[in-house]
Protein backbone atom coordinates (compact mmCIF):
# COMPACT_ATOMS: atom_id res chain seq x y z
CA UNK A 1 0.00 0.00 0.00
CA UNK A 2 1.40 3.24 -0.94
CA UNK A 3 1.17 5.20 2.60
CA UNK A 4 2.05 8.72 1.37
CA UNK A 5 -1.31 8.59 -1.17
CA UNK A 6 -3.12 7.29 1.95
CA UNK A 7 -2.25 10.22 3.98
CA UNK A 8 -2.52 12.73 0.79
CA UNK A 9 -6.10 11.12 0.17
CA UNK A 10 -6.99 11.23 3.59
CA UNK A 11 -5.83 15.11 3.69
CA UNK A 12 -8.01 15.69 0.68
CA UNK A 13 -11.37 14.25 1.43
CA UNK A 14 -11.08 15.63 5.04
CA UNK A 15 -9.87 19.56 3.09
CA UNK A 16 -13.11 18.77 1.59
CA UNK A 17 -14.94 19.13 5.16
CA UNK A 18 -15.87 15.11 5.36
CA UNK A 19 -15.97 13.87 8.61
CA UNK A 20 -14.61 10.31 7.80
CA UNK A 21 -14.93 8.69 10.52
CA UNK A 22 -18.84 9.77 11.44
CA UNK A 23 -19.77 9.11 7.75
CA UNK A 24 -18.60 5.40 8.08
CA UNK A 25 -15.58 6.25 5.72
CA UNK A 26 -12.64 5.15 7.58
CA UNK A 27 -10.95 3.05 4.98
CA UNK A 28 -12.10 5.08 2.11
CA UNK A 29 -8.22 6.68 1.53
CA UNK A 30 -6.68 3.54 1.39
CA UNK A 31 -9.23 1.91 -1.18
CA UNK A 32 -9.02 5.06 -3.20
CA UNK A 33 -5.44 4.93 -3.07
CA UNK A 34 -5.37 1.23 -4.04
CA UNK A 35 -8.11 2.02 -6.75
CA UNK A 36 -5.15 4.99 -8.29
CA UNK A 37 -2.55 2.67 -7.84
CA UNK A 38 -4.21 0.38 -10.80
CA UNK A 39 -5.75 2.91 -12.65
CA UNK A 40 -1.73 4.68 -13.18
CA UNK A 41 -0.79 0.98 -13.42
CA UNK A 42 1.00 1.96 -16.72
CA UNK A 43 3.12 4.74 -15.68
CA UNK A 44 6.46 4.00 -16.56
CA UNK A 45 6.05 0.54 -18.40
CA UNK A 46 8.07 0.53 -21.65
CA UNK A 47 5.36 -1.11 -24.08
CA UNK A 48 8.40 -2.72 -26.13
CA UNK A 49 8.37 -5.56 -23.30
CA UNK A 50 5.07 -6.42 -23.80
CA UNK A 51 5.12 -8.15 -27.56
CA UNK A 52 6.68 -11.10 -26.47
CA UNK A 53 7.40 -13.22 -29.81
CA UNK A 54 6.49 -11.90 -33.06
CA UNK A 55 5.78 -14.10 -36.18
CA UNK A 56 6.66 -14.81 -39.70
CA UNK A 57 3.28 -14.78 -41.28
CA UNK A 58 4.37 -16.31 -44.33
CA UNK A 59 3.84 -15.57 -48.26
CA UNK A 60 0.74 -13.99 -49.63
CA UNK A 61 0.57 -12.72 -45.62
CA UNK A 62 1.67 -9.46 -46.63
CA UNK A 63 -1.94 -7.40 -45.97
CA UNK A 64 -3.34 -5.21 -43.28
CA UNK A 65 -4.20 -6.93 -40.22
CA UNK A 66 -7.06 -5.17 -37.82
CA UNK A 67 -7.69 -5.86 -34.32
CA UNK A 68 -10.75 -4.01 -33.18
CA UNK A 69 -13.02 -3.08 -30.21
CA UNK A 70 -10.21 -3.45 -27.41
CA UNK A 71 -12.01 -1.65 -24.67
CA UNK A 72 -10.25 0.45 -22.19
CA UNK A 73 -10.64 3.24 -19.43
CA UNK A 74 -8.46 5.76 -18.82
CA UNK A 75 -8.51 9.09 -16.23
CA UNK A 76 -8.49 12.19 -17.78
CA UNK A 77 -5.61 14.28 -16.68
CA UNK A 78 -7.61 17.26 -16.53
CA UNK A 79 -10.07 16.08 -13.86
CA UNK A 80 -8.72 12.67 -13.01
CA UNK A 81 -12.92 10.97 -14.13
CA UNK A 82 -12.83 7.92 -16.06
CA UNK A 83 -12.89 8.30 -19.98
CA UNK A 84 -13.36 4.63 -21.54
CA UNK A 85 -14.69 3.65 -24.95
CA UNK A 86 -12.64 1.23 -28.00
CA UNK A 87 -9.93 1.13 -29.42
CA UNK A 88 -9.27 -0.25 -33.01
CA UNK A 89 -5.93 -0.51 -34.95
CA UNK A 90 -4.89 -1.71 -37.95
CA UNK A 91 -1.09 -2.01 -39.10
CA UNK A 92 0.97 -2.96 -42.46
CA UNK A 93 3.33 -5.49 -40.48
CA UNK A 94 7.02 -5.36 -41.32
CA UNK A 95 8.45 -8.83 -42.54
CA UNK A 96 8.85 -11.37 -39.59
CA UNK A 97 6.29 -8.68 -37.42
CA UNK A 98 3.18 -9.92 -36.76
CA UNK A 99 2.24 -10.16 -33.05
CA UNK A 100 0.09 -12.00 -31.31
CA UNK A 101 -3.26 -10.57 -31.58
CA UNK A 102 -4.06 -10.47 -27.32
CA UNK A 103 -0.98 -8.11 -27.11
CA UNK A 104 -2.51 -5.31 -28.55
CA UNK A 105 -5.14 -5.51 -26.12
CA UNK A 106 -2.25 -5.27 -23.33
CA UNK A 107 -0.80 -2.38 -25.55
CA UNK A 108 -4.28 -0.16 -25.11
CA UNK A 109 -4.20 -1.45 -21.36
CA UNK A 110 -0.63 0.16 -20.34
CA UNK A 111 -0.98 3.46 -22.16
CA UNK A 112 -4.31 3.84 -20.91
CA UNK A 113 -3.31 3.01 -17.88
CA UNK A 114 -2.03 6.85 -17.40
CA UNK A 115 -3.36 9.92 -16.89
CA UNK A 116 -4.09 10.36 -20.21
CA UNK A 117 -5.72 12.84 -23.17
CA UNK A 118 -7.84 10.45 -25.44
CA UNK A 119 -5.83 12.40 -28.61
CA UNK A 120 -2.00 11.36 -27.17
CA UNK A 121 -3.62 7.90 -25.62
CA UNK A 122 -4.48 7.75 -29.12
CA UNK A 123 -1.22 8.16 -31.02
CA UNK A 124 1.26 6.66 -28.02
CA UNK A 125 -0.90 3.39 -29.37
CA UNK A 126 -0.38 4.33 -32.67
CA UNK A 127 3.57 5.09 -32.11
CA UNK A 128 4.41 1.86 -30.06
CA UNK A 129 3.06 -0.13 -32.70
CA UNK A 130 4.92 1.53 -35.22
CA UNK A 131 8.31 1.90 -33.30
CA UNK A 132 7.79 -1.82 -31.41
CA UNK A 133 6.76 -4.02 -34.22
CA UNK A 134 8.50 -2.08 -37.44
CA UNK A 135 5.10 -1.63 -38.72
CA UNK A 136 5.18 -0.04 -42.13
CA UNK A 137 1.95 1.63 -41.36
CA UNK A 138 -0.32 2.00 -38.78
CA UNK A 139 -3.95 3.12 -38.21
CA UNK A 140 -5.34 3.60 -34.58
CA UNK A 141 -8.91 5.09 -33.87
CA UNK A 142 -10.56 5.71 -30.68
CA UNK A 143 -13.86 6.19 -29.52
CA UNK A 144 -14.65 7.22 -26.03
CA UNK A 145 -17.36 8.50 -23.66
CA UNK A 146 -15.39 11.79 -21.48
CA UNK A 147 -17.18 11.38 -18.11
CA UNK A 148 -15.73 15.21 -17.09
CA UNK A 149 -17.98 16.00 -20.48
CA UNK A 150 -20.78 14.25 -18.77
CA UNK A 151 -20.17 15.34 -15.29
CA UNK A 152 -19.70 19.14 -15.84
CA UNK A 153 -20.85 22.13 -17.65
CA UNK A 154 -23.09 21.35 -20.36
CA UNK A 155 -23.43 17.98 -18.86
CA UNK A 156 -23.35 16.21 -22.49
CA UNK A 157 -24.88 12.37 -21.81
CA UNK A 158 -23.75 10.34 -24.61
CA UNK A 159 -21.43 12.63 -26.14
CA UNK A 160 -18.92 10.48 -27.92
CA UNK A 161 -15.11 11.65 -29.02
CA UNK A 162 -13.38 9.70 -31.83
CA UNK A 163 -9.68 10.50 -32.58
CA UNK A 164 -7.40 8.43 -34.84
CA UNK A 165 -3.36 8.24 -35.32
CA UNK A 166 -2.04 7.65 -38.87
CA UNK A 167 1.59 6.65 -39.66
CA UNK A 168 4.04 5.13 -42.48
CA UNK A 169 2.16 3.74 -45.76
CA UNK A 170 -1.17 3.74 -44.33
CA UNK A 171 -0.94 7.82 -44.04
CA UNK A 172 1.07 8.01 -47.58
CA UNK A 173 -1.15 6.18 -49.67
CA UNK A 174 -5.03 7.19 -49.30
CA UNK A 175 -5.88 3.66 -51.03
CA UNK A 176 -4.34 1.88 -48.33
CA UNK A 177 -5.88 4.46 -45.29
CA UNK A 178 -9.14 3.90 -46.73
CA UNK A 179 -8.64 0.27 -46.42
CA UNK A 180 -7.48 0.13 -42.85
CA UNK A 181 -10.37 2.31 -42.07
CA UNK A 182 -12.62 0.06 -43.81
CA UNK A 183 -12.00 -2.32 -41.75
CA UNK A 184 -11.74 -0.44 -38.28
CA UNK A 185 -15.42 0.73 -39.20
CA UNK A 186 -17.32 -2.23 -40.64
CA UNK A 187 -17.50 0.64 -44.04
CA UNK A 188 -17.33 -1.42 -47.36
CA UNK A 189 -15.52 -0.95 -50.15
Amino acid sequence: MNEKAVHAMREFLEALGLDLKALGMERTPERVAEMYGLLFSGIGKDTRELWGETFDAGTGADGIVAVKGIPFYSMCEHHLVPFFGEAGIAYLPAKHGVAGFSKFTRLVEVISRRPQLQERMTAQIAEAVARDLHAEGVLVVVEARQLCMMMRGDAAHGARTTTNAVLGRLKEDAGLREQAMALLLDRKK
